[in-house]
């Protein structure tokens, strides 16, 4: 209430000043040069004072803004915690959007019943078009990732998350046509998505819809797999049959870095594309591999590399398996000796009968 009517008294207090000093100094109305001088210094400073308060009240109101947008922000692609089941977690993202933190890049990991889940994502564009759409697909997934027991399940019900979205837009920016136009914009809209699974035993799962693939950091970065990902989610609908690719066993020690295409894609002056998997080979040369060093690493070399913000939305999330477990071949073992010991256990049985 105080700051209201500072805010609204303050104006009318200089205004209320000069009017008074014209109307009734006798200064004001004198000819002469120091006369004139003094009337000009007086609204000067009036003027002065009025620049002033409305800059600071401009800038508070900014300062409100921001920290509201940034808070919507952190709820839409809310913060990872530094741990998930067994996993250290690091995630950084970049925006292509001047005084923006969320673009179109999307990322988030569970721990479920069914294992960790993991998706990252990125939307067709970047800014706040983009924003309606990550909300969309993100919250489709966080509740999908727990209901469903398969993949495939969860992959589908971000498809229909992703065409309801799409077709609420469609009918809120085209509301005479009753539907998505043809040729607009909304209809051309697509969402490449990947989404992991990684079980008590490190074994992972993927489906990939147009995404890049992740990198498998262990002492060096390569490729997660090499195989053919499926058109992004809006494209084209999905396929009846969705084989699940398993990518073999994340390691403890091994890390994954998932990353949109603004990674790779940003180029220097000179056109040269960022290189990536050079960089993810320096951050994890030596073991182990910090994922809040991989990402500073990263997102460092970035800058330097393109010498401005870039031209696209930029999201890196780095997973570690901090998980112990019990050697293959003492677990196979154990399981061999199991039945030889019930075995030897019933014989004892029946020779005392």
């Amino acid at each position: 209430m105080i700051r209201r009517v500072l805010t609204l008294g303050l104006p009318a207090v200089w205004g209320a000043v000069a009017i008074t000093y014209k109307l009734a100094c006798p200064l004001a109305r004198e000819e002469s040069l120091g006369a004139r001088i003094v009337t000009s210094a007086v609204f000067f400073a009036v003027g002065t004072g009025l620049i002033f308060h409305a800059r600071r009240s401009l800038l508070r109101e900014l300062r409100q803004v921001r920290e509201v947008a940034g808070a919507a922000q952190n709820v839409l692609l809310r913060p990872l915690p530094p741990r998930v089941e067994g996993l250290a977690l690091a995630a950084g993202r970049l925006s292509a959007s001047w005084g923006a933190s969320v673009g179109g890049d999307l990322y988030e990991v569970v721990a479920t019943d069914h294992g960790v889940r993991v998706v990252m994502g990125d939307v067709r564009g970047h800014g706040l078009a983009a924003i309606g759409t990550v909300a969309a697909v993100l919250g489709s997934f966080r509740e999908a990732a727990h209901d469903e027991p398969e993949l495939p399940l969860v992959l589908r019900r971000l498809e229909r998350a992703l065409a309801r979205h799409l077709r609420e837009r469609a009918r809120a920016e085209h509301p005479a046509c009753g539907g998505d136009p043809p040729k607009a914009p909304v209809s051309e809209e697509f969402v490449t998505v990947l989404l992991l699974e990684i079980d008590r035993d490190g074994g992972i799962s993927a489906l990939n819809c147009g995404h890049p693939w992740p990198h498998l950091l262990s002492g060096t970065a390569r490729p997660l797999t090499d195989s053919d990902p499926l058109p992004p989610l809006g494209v084209f609908p999905l396929p009846a049959d969705l084989p699940v690719l398993g990518c073999g066993r994340l390691l403890p020690g091994e890390a994954l870095a998932l990353h949109t295409d603004g990674m790779e894609d940003a180029r220097d002056a000179a056109g040269t594309f960022f290189p990536l998997r050079a960089a993810l080979t320096d951050a994890a040369r030596v073991p182990p591999v910090s994922p809040q060093g991989v990402i500073r690493a990263l997102y460092a070399q970035l800058l330097r590399h393109t010498g401005r913000l870039p031209t696209d939305d930029a999201a890196l999330l780095v997973l570690r398996n901090d998980r112990t477990r019990v050697p293959p071949q003492q677990r196979e073992a154990a399981c061999a000796a199991r039945p030889a010991m019930e075995l030897s256990g019933r014989r004892r049985d029946e020779r005392r009968r």
